[in-house]
């Protein structure tokens, strides 16, 4: 289809309110623009064109229909009335039971004699559980609706989690009897643990004896104990029970992360259905650092501005750009806040933009990200519970190009969807993005803001919030598009920065893993952060160690038939992930490439930046190439 067609569907999908606003006007200006567009971005438009087609097709058919009667309201809170809720008739109107309750105990002249058979007889059945009393009607009105919704449950998510667990039951009992038994039985045992313990943010922050949680000293002593076993049963001798020891402890890693993240996944879906719109929304100040951005700085100011949110601020700062970057912001200084300093870095940028901000919800959003049209909304919701400090948005790769950028996508769909809604339960999430993450302004700022001290500022921020006794969830549609690397050689200059960048935070703040006052972030968040760092790159490169020495001696059904299983249960998981996020079902194909492939690139850059931190070798930023948008 040529750009003049696609420009026309655009045209027609924006007049219609159909697809992400922000989106929509990238490709158009990219299409009037004469540049080319991402296949990505031509399957969206068309996408949402059959969205279009199916919409429009539906007055058609009741076009003849008759006009249906207005649907009766209650009296008191004007909310629609259905068949199921149970109402009262009194004075020739309607009234939801417990607007009535509340309106008789406020209203001595409605108790009358015959106000109780007529509440019997005018009564629907109904489940409508008895509301708090309250003499404001906005408040009675928000409790009326959320009383009346249930969270739903996707039965596809179910049946994936029964097939998910049924390969991890197989699996245990079909590779090393005995071994992997006991494996799958220790997994079990610390997830029942976790989520029985699980308090309330109120509690979880408390002074005691200073140690190791529980589950960190049983990561520690799981391969010690499993070594034993292997050694007293004489599975296998010398070196070989050395890998065999890190093979099961690696299995039961697996096990444990599987069965306590996919079901708190599923919940976490139910409990952000749930989430209702603020009364009132708080004025938020978007901060978007940038230097040398000027390929891609426009089209993310243009996207802020299209965003749909009543009250906010855009605070652009030009952290000394050497090229056209601050001229092109000041095309907007009529709308948003510009400001331009000397080089500093990112968190500098960030600090500045802070003490011209007039919200009391900071947002970061990174220069190349374009946000979602209802993000700031979506990311508003979260910020109810007074206890929440930080909200982390949903990042998603545009630009999926190539096999890299594909990866890319899914491992960034995967990691959010299943195991950063696992942390969500637990109110821990650990890093709130700097592509689009929102803060409480009087918290960030307690906390200490942003430092210069680590190459990535928004993990160290967060843990700094964290430390504070805070809470920290995600919002998964809040959304943002970001780019990600295309190359081999830009990949290896974000990675690097960031694995780097994350070890730089776990020393930082490494008296957590110590310090039971920190709550969850010691019992659970640090320790499952250092596991993924430190511990299960070198063990899955040995691993595939021990898998090619097993095809040396012959043994290729054996190591076939263990990587299937892994292939296997690694397409579930991302088959559950789109479906939680409504993504392309094609990344569900990329699969095999989180097992072997993708796995083993980023494990060795991992391992890399580790050697790198022990020797104390110089830190430096570096960064992708940027793509004009």
């Amino acid at each position: 289809m040529d750009a003049e067609n696609i420009l026309k569907i655009v045209e027609r999908l924006q007049k219609a309110r159909i697809g992400d606003v922000g989106r929509l006007s990238y490709i158009e200006k990219t299409i009037k623009s004469g540049k080319n567009l991402y296949n990505s971005d031509i399957r969206y438009v068309l996408a949402k064109s059959e969205q279009l087609k199916t919409q429009l097709s539906v007055p058609k058919i009741l076009t003849n229909a008759p006009k249906q009667a207005p649907p009766h309201r209650c009296y008191v809170c004007n909310d629609e009335l259905h068949l199921q809720d149970r109402v009262v008739r009194h004075q020739n109107e309607w009234i939801h039971l417990t607007c009535f309750d509340r309106k008789l105990k406020t209203t001595p002249e409605l108790q009358d004699g015959n106000t109780a058979p007529e509440r019997q007889a005018q009564e629907k059945s109904t489940l409508i559980p008895e509301q708090s009393q309250s003499s404001k009607l906005p408040i009675a009105r928000q409790q009326h609706k959320r009383s009346k919704e249930k969270a739903k449950t996707d039965p596809v998510l179910i049946l994936l989690a029964i097939v998910i667990f049924s390969l991890l039951i197989f699996t245990a009992y079909s590779m090393f009897s005995t071994l992997s038994i006991i494996a799958i039985s220790l997994a079990a045992i610390l997830v029942f643990f976790q989520i029985v313990s699980k308090t309330s943010p109120q509690v979880q922050y408390k002074y005691g004896r200073k140690g190791a949680s529980l589950f960190s000293i049983s990561v520690m002593i799981m391969p010690f104990g499993l070594g034993t076993i292997i050694a007293y049963d004489g599975y296998s001798s010398g070196a070989m029970s050395i890998i065999q020891t890190v093979f099961i402890w690696g299995l039961t890693l697996s096990f444990w992360q599987t069965m306590l993240f996919v079901p708190l996944a599923i919940r976490s879906i139910a409990r952000e259905s749930l989430l209702q719109a603020p009364t009132e929304y708080p004025r938020m100040s978007v901060l978007i650092p940038a230097y040398n951005e000027e390929k891609v700085i426009r089209t993310t100011i243009e996207s802020l501005l299209a965003t749909d949110y009543p009250d906010k601020e855009i605070i652009a700062i030009d952290d000394g750009s050497k090229d056209q970057t601050f001229s092109i912001m000041s095309e907007y200084k009529d709308k948003i806040k510009v400001i331009h300093k000397e080089n500093g870095g990112k968190a500098s940028a960030l600090n500045a933009g802070m003490l011209y901000a007039t919200g009391s919800i900071i947002v970061i959003l990174d220069a190349d990200t374009i946000i979602g049209h209802s993000s700031l909304k979506q990311l508003a919701k979260s910020f109810s519970n007074e206890n929440v400090a930080a909200v982390a948005g949903n990042i998603k790769i545009r630009n999926r190009v190539n096999i890299l950028t594909w990866c890319q996508a899914l491992e960034y769909l995967s990691g959010i969807q299943i195991m950063r809604r696992g942390l969500d339960y637990f109110g821990a999430i650990t890093i709130v993005p700097g592509a689009l993450g929102a803060f409480k302004k009087d918290k960030l700022e307690e906390a200490g803001a942003y430092h210069k001290e680590t190459l990535v500022e928004d993990f160290d921020a967060t843990m700094k919030v964290l430390r504070s006794g805070m809470i920290v969830n995600g919002s998964n549609m809040a959304t943002a598009y970001t780019q990600g690397p295309n190359t081999l050689i830009d990949f290896y200059k974000q990675r690097k920065r960031w694995y780097r960048g994350n070890l730089q935070v776990l020393r930082r703040h490494s008296d957590i893993l110590l310090n039971p006052r920190f709550g969850y972030l010691q019992k659970f968040a640090y320790p499952l952060m250092a596991i993924h760092m430190l511990l299960i790159p070198s063990a899955s490169l040995l691993v595939l160690g021990f898998a090619v020495y097993q095809i040396i001696l012959g043994n290729y059904l054996y190591i076939a038939y263990t990587l299937g299983l892994y292939i296997i249960l690694q397409h579930l998981l991302s088959a559950m992930a789109v479906r939680m996020d409504k993504d392309d079902k094609r990344l569900i194909l990329y699969s095999t490439l989180m097992v072997i492939g993708y796995k083993q690139l980023t494990d060795i850059l991992q391992l890399k930046a580790v050697i790198e931190e022990v020797f104390k070798l110089k830190a430096k930023w570096t960064s992708a190439k940027r793509v004009q948008q």
